[in-house]
């Protein structure tokens, strides 16, 4: 069984309780979108057309429900086909790929989030992955988060930093791949709980800085 199954058969909150929440997550503060948030091929953090680089120190809060899975096809620089579906359906029936795929069908899973602090504060991200290191983060992320609502469902958000590591390779030379650190679990009632998570989270609880990012976030 692999991760995401694990993830998908996990008992979480109820379907009203989503709703509830959902409508939460986009307070005044939001913004009117959601954005596209990636790591770079040097480790950095961005998101958006502009490629904003993600502030040093800020909390992205996880929207437990939003763990997608399934497949994109890519052209030169351009998305020419995509089916996601959420991660408890099966992945979505295939058809043949677009003719200008470079690498037809590529499995896809993914989530979305929202900055807490910081600049970026309100910002909502979806964040998908098709490389090998890019899923296993999202894998460890979705079976923490079974984990955790199996130990205590009252508090299945997680909140978390932005980080990556990285490996050498032959042919690429360095190869960075994302890091999810999840520093505190948080419940569903976001209005409050946001603000405090931010409040009880200390400075040692969060990465190392990345050299080249922007100011911390407060």
């Amino acid at each position: 069984m692999s991760n995401l199954s694990v993830f998908s058969n996990a008992n979480l909150p109820a379907v009203s309780t989503l709703v509830d929440s959902l409508r939460q997550l986009k307070s005044t503060e939001s913004s009117n979108s959601i954005v596209i948030l990636k790591m770079d091929k040097v480790g950095r953090w961005v998101f958006g057309s502009d490629q904003t680089e993600a502030q040093e120190g800020s909390l992205w809060a996880v929207n437990p429900f939003s763990f997608v899975h399934g497949f994109i096809a890519w052209g030169e620089g351009v998305v020419l086909g995509e089916k996601m579906t959420p991660v408890s359906n099966p992945l979505p029936e295939l058809d043949a790929a677009p003719a200008q795929a470079k690498r037809g069908w590529e499995q896809q899973i993914g989530f979305s989030l929202r900055c807490l602090n910081g600049d970026d504060k309100g910002v909502e991200a979806r964040f998908t992955a098709t490389s090998r290191g890019g899923k296993k983060a999202v894998q460890l992320l979705a079976t923490a988060l079974a984990d955790q609502v199996e130990k205590n469902r009252e508090a299945p958000v997680p909140v978390l930093t932005l980080d990556s590591e990285h490996y050498p390779h032959k042919e690429y030379g360095r190869v960075y791949v994302p890091i999810f650190n999840v520093v505190k679990w948080i419940n569903m009632e976001l209005q409050e709980e946001l603000a405090e998570a931010v409040e009880d989270i200390q400075p040692e609880e969060l990465a190392a800085p990345a050299v080249g990012r922007r100011r911390r976030a407060v």
